[in-house]
């Protein structure tokens, strides 16, 4: 569906799933579907470490405008809305924001760029008689236009317009509220839903293809439809079940995938990131199921070598890399390091990541005076950080996979995390790397940061942290790229 600067795990497994194609030489294209407007969709692919032309946009498709970065100047577009000859005044409003009045004819247009202090223009607005009545996107030119009339007092959007190259009309987006329309050269398209039945047909599968399917969102039915001949394969990105709501004749399918379990038999093949997952799988659908789908492991990472630190590990650090969402449970690892602080006062944690629950983890922070010892260190790359540190601490309560348990075994790290299924059982071998921590799924809070800090105090008092250390490389070998692109060579040679 989408990317942004801060992608959840779903993107970051596509992106190691893209280098692993590339290693065995296996042509791949990622799609997304979302309407991305609020940036070049491209500077976000790249970022994670897409290539250029490994990306389809939806929106895009229909053109005949690559995927690039935004490269629109100031002086194209000054050119484009004829500036000199209107004779128009300039204004900088901050550092992003430049303003271009026409007194006379009581219109101002504003461009948005790339950053503070650039010449690169990302989105252009236009007013008149103080009513918005357009906005303009662009990459290396012009690639879509929103239109706008007032209406309650607002600016109301009625339609958008995709171009190609040449300046163009490529196809149009008529909008009103929820309701939209699609005008394309050679058919009226009346929902999303149908915008991407038409792009699936488009792609004119054929027997040597693999569609695989990452999200089915508003979009499981148009895929199962419109897969042509191609293979159909769907992978398994969280849990599968709800165990609350299951019994022995029952079972409650995680809503992500219902849709694709419901209809298993027409999916060649699923993909789960753990042997215990696929096995897990298998015996619900000979349980509750008519049908047993084929269904294979394949982790969703990967490791391109083991990292090893070059000098001394921060001493008594601990590490976790994390969305600030609250189902990754950080509250509970900032109080327990609380508790562990008193008793280890050179203790020092740093969390990686961002998200909504920023702001709450920093004031839960400051209430605890422990501004010093625990840092909110926001969005980065890892991968060369792990290895800086001596241990890695989780309280999420439910992991597919964990990539981020994967690169803290590929740097060494000793794991500390909640005896949940997949991803902590998958890389926290119990007293040989980490500790396993029993979770029952309603924790008591003051009950559940004691036991996260005992096991913090246990590790660094204990003589065993470089047997650990030695578990974890020994764990992170079997992930190692080599190891995982026999996996996709098997499958797809299947």
């Amino acid at each position: 569906m989408g990317i942004g600067w801060a992608s959840s795990g779903v993107e970051y497994a596509q992106v190691y799933r893209a280098r692993l194609l590339r290693n065995i030489k296996q042509p791949a294209k990622f799609i997304f579907t979302d309407l991305i407007l609020n940036e070049n969709i491209e500077h976000m692919t790249k970022n994670i470490g897409f290539t250029d032309n490994e990306i389809i946009w939806l929106y895009q498709y229909f053109t005949d405008v690559r995927i690039s970065p935004t490269t629109y100047t100031l002086k194209q577009l000054e050119k484009s809305i004829n500036f000199k000859k209107r004779k128009g005044a300039i204004e900088r409003d901050g550092a992003k924001i430049v303003r271009y009045h026409f007194e006379k004819e009581n219109k101002f247009v504003t461009a948005f760029l790339k950053e503070n202090g650039s010449n690169i223009v990302e989105r252009v607005e236009y007013v008149s008689h103080d009513f918005l009545i357009r906005k303009d996107y662009y990459t290396y030119t012009k690639l879509l236009s929103e239109y706008y009339t007032p209406r309650d007092n607002r600016a109301h959007l009625y339609q958008r317009r995709f171009f190609n190259e040449d300046g163009s009309v490529a196809y149009e987006q008529i909008v009103d509220g929820k309701d939209e329309i699609y005008r394309m050269k050679d058919s009226i398209l009346y929902s999303k839903s149908e915008l991407i039945n038409y792009f699936l047909s488009k792609l004119n599968l054929t027997s040597k293809d693999v569609l695989l399917l990452d999200r089915a969102t508003c979009m499981g039915q148009s895929v199962f439809r419109n897969r042509g001949a191609a293979r159909l394969g769907v992978v398994v990105h969280a849990e599968h079940f709800s165990e609350n709501a299951t019994d022995n004749k029952n079972i409650l399918w995680n809503n992500y995938y219902e849709y694709q379990f419901d209809y298993a038999r027409y999916v060649d093949f699923f993909i789960t990131a753990t042997d215990v997952q696929n096995k897990f799988m298998q015996e619900h659908f000979k349980k509750y199921c008519t049908y047993v789908p084929k269904v294979v492991t394949i982790p969703v990472g990967d490791l391109n070598k083991l990292r090893y630190s070059m000098k001394s590990r921060k001493s008594h650090s601990l590490i976790t890399v994390s969305r600030l969402a609250s189902e990754k449970h950080i509250d509970w690892l900032i109080l327990a390091v609380v508790k562990a602080h008193k008793n280890i006062p050179q203790l020092v944690f740093d969390i990686y990541g961002s998200g909504g629950e920023h702001d709450k983890l920093l004031a839960l922070i400051n209430y605890n005076k422990a501004g010093s010892y625990i840092h909110l260190k926001g969005h980065a790359d890892v991968t060369e950080v792990y290895k800086n540190y001596e241990a890695y601490i989780t309280a999420s309560t439910s992991e597919g996979f964990g990539l981020t348990l994967l690169e803290a075994v590929g740097s060494g790290l000793p794991l500390i995390g909640l005896n949940v299924r997949y991803g902590n059982k998958t890389f926290i071998k119990n007293d040989q790397n980490g500790f396993l921590i029993n979770y029952d799924g309603n924790p008591n809070l003051s009950e559940i940061t004691d036991n996260i800090s005992n096991k913090i105090l246990k590790l660094f008092r204990s003589k065993n942290i470089q047997s650990f250390r030695k578990v974890s490389y020994h764990i992170g070998e079997k992930f190692l790229a080599n190891e995982v692109e026999r996996k996709w060579e098997k499958l797809l040679e299947g």
